[in-house]
């Protein structure tokens, strides 16, 4: 029954009637202790009643009061008259979001900031555990100071009775229309089944909601209930495209997500929403929105944005992110930091050390990262900004690279070369490569040169897609085994690369940048470096003993002037994939993650916690460590940082002392010890690849074992002390098999797993009856076993893969190190002639390491770990770096 004007509950007069619902009606009313004009929401006599009801109302209506939010209706007050249950809210002036839409669609810019407003409402709800189920334009009041969401106060309630869909909201539909648990075109197929809604049940109704915005139709249709039932849990909307074409393809497609039928495929968190949109919202024309659009937003909003910019600016410096943009007269170099999102667990370690770029105009940069246990993505952050966006569909991506205009990225996975536009376009395939490409660059006529792997000359493909042609040849008279880091000059007919050799050190002459015709391939020698390389402003930046250089470079004559300038120091490199973790753009700003030089490795001992219990020696250039079979020596790869060698010494674990093994000019690495440990097997470069040696460890001759032109890597010897395994990679393939190499030096090799794979890291189990080794089959590498030497049977032991592979002595576990870089730990118990695989257990996290070897009893590991990790290190931008390049030389 309507209350009459004058009617007081508490200190609320009633004035007039606003609107009424299957819940109560509202009513404006006066405050008479403040004289504030407020909403007055008398809830239905039935709810009102009951007290456990109104008990949880109570409750949870002192929870939503607890709101600040620009966009979230004021709760003031809650409280029960003559046993009628009552709810006071901030009176909100205009037009619900309903009766706007009834008059049209909204323009594209007015539709999203609506929905920014909205989204960031949203979050702000969910983070304090209150859900809305009833999300719709009814509950959304639009005001002079932007949209406002209303009815949080029944928005958690739920009746114990069986669901009861809506009743019509007469007048100005303000409240909740039947039940809390949604209004029923705007309710998520889960809701309809009956299950529990969480989060993700109001994003599918935000969906809804911004569906109606910007066409002015609704979602879902149906002339009766089971058929608009049948719609929303089957049907797809009609193109937002071919509704309203002015829509941003970015803004449909963040619909799209919201509007999917499995919970979880759809956006995960309002908060990722909301950072879509105002991405969207931030780069206006180049997302998408149309120019005119965009022009009348900045005139209307100048001032507005001003202010943000200011208020921007603080949080930027506080932040520790600085921004220079006024206008100079002297040229001026900023340095500053960006601080990695606290959301987005980020690395740029091995392969995704190549993660790291910035957009031709300077704007923007990428990294991988990944959110709690989703899959890794490419991420984009803007310079001056601190939040980042992923792109969607990107999933478990390596070494992007740039389109010229900086409108799109292209990137590998899952053995293609893909790109994606930053308009929110779903990927697009180009081509097919191998596992280990390399990145690329992309020039104004739209072709794209790339390393199809990590074992290939520079290939050439239409960036619309196509065969790739190759472009440069590996030179093995030159010992070159990859042609990497492509990338084009200004006249997009030439570009540089770097031809390397797996088989030697930084330093030497098979390590060069050379220039090359994207049309004949024809090259020339610029520099000796081991690193990658780009142009920027007449200079050629590449990194030396964790130096960014930066040397003169003649475009038109292919040719480098002058000596090198520091640019900056510290800056990381990655051994790896000899590159140095840095990125410039084309105007001027380079961006680079700071780091130390493999001298600073550290070697230690750690539980299986992962807690560290002593140092094992000072820290120094350790690349691979191998605990001798009694446990008393390890067997280190140590780099010679001033000259890119390396070498393998033994240290005493009881007395401390270190001595050197190896001798050789280059390098020699991989060592493993025979079962009695006398004698150390190991690679050893000599004319073009790794050749297998042996040697007493207590002195004497190296014996060849292993000799051709083909690359060998001894990984383990068998506990008979008769065979030792060898990766061998075939000269000209890119895929390793595992060979089995007979000691007395009579027999000759032999494969023991061969395949169309790529299979590595053989080790023989302690008793000689099983082999552990790493293929890739499966299209990522795993750890496997297999009986030997049958090799009859044969388990999977990783299942979100795997390398590495370390039996403890008893033969009752396998520890590697899984693809999210955890030390992993998988039982194994023998069962006759069969293997009983155990689940596997997460150890610790092993980021940062470079090597590792088990103890014998599994106890205990020894890891070499880099100083600082890459997860979560800041990186530094550098705007207009020639400017001190030019005062100082």
């Amino acid at each position: 029954m309507p209350i009459s004007p004058g009617t007081r509950f508490g200190p609320y007069s009633v004035e007039a009637s606003l609107g009424a619902g299957g819940m109560g009606e509202v009513y404006r009313a006066t405050d008479t202790r403040l004289d504030r004009k407020v909403a007055l929401k008398v809830l239905a006599p039935h709810l009102s009643s009951n007290p456990d009801l109104r008990q949880r109302f109570e409750r949870e209506a002192k929870a939503i009061s607890s709101f600040n939010h620009p966009h979230i209706c004021i709760l003031h007050d809650v409280g029960t008259h003559e046993g009628t249950s009552y709810l006071v809210m901030e009176l909100c002036e205009g037009d619900t979001l309903a009766e706007r839409i009834a008059r049209g669609p909204l323009p594209p810019d007015q539709a999203l900031r609506y929905a920014i407003e909205i989204a960031d409402a949203l979050d702000k709800a969910h983070r304090q555990g209150i859900v809305h189920r009833d999300l719709k334009p009814q509950n959304i009041m639009l005001t002079k100071g932007g949209a406002k969401l209303l009815d949080f106060g029944l928005a958690k309630y739920r009746p114990p009775e069986t669901v009861a869909f809506d009743e019509p909201t007469q007048q100005k539909p303000l409240t909740s229309a039947g039940t809390i648990l949604g209004t029923f075109k705007y309710m998520a197929p889960e809701q309809l089944e009956g299950k529990e809604a969480d989060e993700r049940t109001d994003i599918f109704s935000f969906g809804v909601v911004l569906y109606e915005m910007v066409t002015g139709k609704h979602a879902f249709e149906g002339r009766s209930r089971a058929s608009l039932i049948a719609a929303i849990l089957d049907k797809e909307p009609e193109s937002i495209s071919s509704v309203a074409p002015m829509t941003p393809p970015a803004f449909e497609r963040v619909i799209r997500t919201c509007l999917a039928k499995d919970p979880d495929e759809r956006w995960q968190t309002a908060h990722d929403v909301l950072l879509q949109l105002k991405w969207i919202a931030e780069l206006g024309s180049e997302a998408g929105v149309a120019k005119p659009v965009l022009a009348r937003r900045k005139n209307r909003e100048r001032l507005a944005w001003t202010t943000a910019a200011i208020a921007s600016a603080a949080l930027l410096m506080t932040a520790g992110v600085m921004v220079w943009r006024a206008a100079r007269t002297e040229r001026l170099s900023l340095k500053f930091n960006l601080v990695p999102p606290d959301d987005v667990n980020v690395d740029f370690d091995l392969q995704n050390c190549g993660a790291l770029t910035i957009s031709p105009n300077g704007r923007l940069i990428t990294f991988i990262g990944k959110k709690g246990d989703g899959k890794p993505m490419l991420y984009i952050r803007a310079v001056d900004s601190l939040e980042a966006r992923p792109l969607l569909g990107t999933e478990e991506p390596s070494f992007p690279f740039w389109s010229p205009d900086s409108r799109q990225i292209a990137y590998f996975a899952a053995e293609k070369l893909m790109r994606v536009d930053l308009n929110g376009s779903p990927p697009i395939g180009v081509c097919p490569v191998e596992p280990s490409a390399r990145s690329g660059g992309w020039n104004s006529e739209g072709t794209i040169i790339f390393s199809p792997s990590s074992l290939s000359g520079i290939y050439r493909v239409a960036a619309g897609g196509g065969k790739p042609v190759i472009v440069t040849k590996l030179d093995t008279s030159q010992r070159e085994t990859t042609h990497r880091w492509a990338s084009f000059l200004p006249d997009g007919k030439h570009f540089l690369f770097m031809a390397g050799s797996h088989s030697s050190g930084t330093r030497s002459e098979s390590n060069a940048i050379y220039a090359a015709d994207v049309g004949t391939g024809s090259r020339s020698l610029v520099l000796r470096a081991r690193s990658n390389v780009a142009y920027s402003q007449g200079y050629l930046l590449y990194e030396r003993d964790n130096v960014l250089v930066a040397q003169r470079f003649n475009p038109g004559k292919l040719k480098v002037e002058g000596d090198p300038i520091p640019v900056a120091n510290g800056v990381r490199y990655d051994t790896a994939f000899f590159r140095g973790i840095f990125a410039v753009s084309s105007n001027g700003t380079v961006v680079f993650q700071p780091g130390r030089s493999a001298a600073a490795n550290e070697l230690a001992m750690f539980d299986r916690s992962g807690k560290k219990i002593a140092d094992v020696t000072a820290p120094g250039g350790f690349l691979e460590c191998r605990i001798a079979p009694d446990g008393t020596a390890v067997a280190l790869t140590i780099e010679d940082v001033a000259n890119g060698t390396t070498d393998i010494w033994i240290q005493d674990l009881t007395r401390g002392v270190r001595s050197r093994f190896t001798f050789g000019e280059l390098q020699e690495a991989n060592a493993v010890w025979s079962p009695d440990g006398k004698r150390l097997a190991y690679s050893d470069v000599q004319k073009i690849a790794d050749d297998v040696f042996v040697k007493d460890v207590a002195g004497g001759e190296e014996k060849p074992l292993f000799v051709n032109d083909d690359t060998k890597q001894p990984s383990a010897w068998s506990p008979d002390g008769r065979l030792i395994a060898c990766d061998v990679r075939k000269t000209g393939q890119n895929k390793s098999d595992i060979w089995l190499v007979p000691v007395d030096g009579i027999a000759k090799p032999y494969p023991f797993i061969h395949a169309p794979f790529d299979e590595r890291g053989g080790n023989f189990s302690p008793d000689g009856k099983w082999f552990s080794y790493i293929s890739d089959e499966s299209g990522k590498p795993q750890l496997y076993v297999t009986s030997f030497p049958d090799r009859s049977k044969r388990w999977q032991i990783s299942t979100d893969g795997g390398v590495g592979g370390f039996w403890s002595k008893n033969m009752k576990e396998l520890v590697f190190v899984d693809l999210k870089r955890n030390l992993t730990s998988v039982s194994i118990e023998e069962e006759g002639n069969a293997l009983k695989v155990g689940k596997a257990t997460v150890l610790f996290s092993s980021a940062g390491v470079v090597s590792g070897d088990l103890l014998a009893d599994a106890s205990e590991v020894m890891l070499i770990r880099e100083p600082d990790q890459g997860v979560g290190r800041p990186l530094t931008v550098m705007t207009d770096w020639t400017a001190d390049l030019t005062k100082s030389h």
